[in-house]
């Protein structure tokens, strides 16, 4: 890397180390962090089990405060699965990989933070030996973290990122996707469908449930916005009629108010853009509270976790998620392989994003084992010419704008305490 982009980015972390905040100290798999429950997570944990002292190191950007833990941590321990494969080296042991995780979230916010995201990105771009980030997991976090990595040429792969406009030409704001790409050059590609395509298979699964008249929310983030979005203009299409929408207050103490407004407007389903982490136990307590005891409850792959499950108590059974892929317990060939060894290695089930932050894994590690060495723009360049790449779902490729062509969606439900498969989704509207 030349030298001029060193000063560069080393002048973008010290900035920001002083206007923000310190960034979280790393944690891995096999940290105390990992084993204390989410609620009881330390906004600082313990240095990593795994090895920075590599000729490269790859990041991983995820929020590990709070309930996001639960998922996130599972998605750490596939990408420590990836690298204890392959004995944590490339190219027939000569390039030896680290791995380093940040922590995204704070303990103030109880999920991803902004000013923690810009501090962390700032000191991934200014560390040299790191060549490609595993990341972010909020779409929201993504938009700040993108044009970081992207002045730095350094590769970003999301396992959960679906925010159609973070890629998409004329699917999101005005300026999208082009604004997060200063220099021109696509860095961030990511494993996992877009929301165009999860909103889609929402609105068929609403309509095939028997839903005729729905009630949209949204937790007013970039993700679960545009996801609402989405849902209402192709639930539109589909023939449903839609009888409000509304942008929540994440952090309001209860819902009672809203639910006996929608009560009266009589919906036979509420979808829910947005993210557990948002209050998404709470709306299903309060629908549940005020009696509509028939009425469905839906959201996207950001409610699919068992935090969901753990905020809404009994309240949350039938509770229904659509997800951009395809359940662990349910994955055949490969990713049965995958699963397999994921539940031998750490004795716990993985959590739906588990998959993808393997896949991610893989995906620069290719990378890695085809270039050799530590040259950031050229790692980035094979990353994002990932073609037929024989996946955990099957082979695919990266197409033009960075994302997956596999369209695989699955539906889930809440029945005894648990997320349980329901169904592959159809994301074509109208099928």
């Amino acid at each position: 890397m030349k030298a001029s982009l060193k000063q560069f980015a080393l002048m973008l972390g010290l900035l920001s180390m002083a206007a923000s905040c310190t960034p979280t100290p790393t944690t891995t798999a096999e940290s105390p962090a990992a084993t204390a429950s989410p609620e009881a997570s330390p906004a600082v944990a313990s240095g990593p089990a795994i090895s920075t002292d590599g000729d490269v190191i790859i990041a991983s950007s995820l929020p590990m405060t709070g309930s996001s833990l639960g998922q996130t941590q599972t998605i750490v321990n596939s990408i420590q699965l990836a690298l204890d494969e392959v004995n944590s080296t490339v190219c027939d042991g000569k390039l030896k990989v680290g791995f380093q995780t940040f922590d995204d979230a704070t303990a103030a916010a109880g999920k991803w933070d902004p000013a923690q995201v810009t501090a962390n990105s700032n000191t991934i771009v200014a560390n040299d030996k790191i060549v490609a980030v595993i990341g972010t997991f909020n779409s929201g976090a993504a938009k700040l973290a993108i044009p970081i990595f992207n002045q730095g040429s350094l590769a970003m792969v999301s396992p959960a990122n679906t925010y159609p406009g973070l890629t998409k030409p004329g699917t999101g704001e005005k300026g999208e996707p082009d604004t997060y790409y200063p220099n021109g050059k696509r860095n961030y590609a990511r494993v996992v469908p877009a929301d165009d395509l999860q909103g889609a298979a929402g609105a068929n699964w609403s309509k095939t449930l028997g839903a005729q008249k729905v009630y949209i929310l949204d937790d007013q983030e970039l993700y679960g916005k545009g996801l609402a979005d989405v849902y209402e203009k192709d639930a539109k299409t589909l023939g449903l009629e839609v009888v409000g929408r509304e942008g929540i207050n994440p952090k309001a103490a209860d819902y009672r108010a809203l639910m006996n407004k929608i009560k009266d407007l009589g919906p036979d389903l509420i979808y829910f853009g947005g993210i557990t982490q948002n209050n998404a136990g709470q709306l299903v307590k309060d629908m549940r509270n005020v009696g509509m005891t028939d009425v469905k409850f839906m959201g996207p792959d950001g409610i699919n976790e068992q935090a969901l499950i753990d905020a809404a108590g009994k309240d949350s059974e039938g509770v229904y998620a659509t997800f951009g892929g395809i359940p662990p317990k349910e994955l055949t060939g490969k990713g049965k392989e995958w699963y397999d060894a994921y539940k031998a290695k750490f004795n716990s089930e993985p959590e739906p994003y588990a998959a993808y932050g393997y896949e991610a894994a893989q995906v620069v590690l290719q990378a890695l084992g085809k270039v050799c060495e530590g040259n950031r723009d050229a790692v980035r360049e094979t990353v994002m010419a990932t073609k037929d790449f024989p996946g955990l779902l099957g082979t695919w490729s990266f197409d033009a704008n960075g994302d997956t062509t596999i369209t695989k969606m699955s539906g889930s439900e809440v029945k005894d305490g648990k997320w349980v498969f329901a169904e592959t989704l159809d994301a074509k509207v109208g099928k």
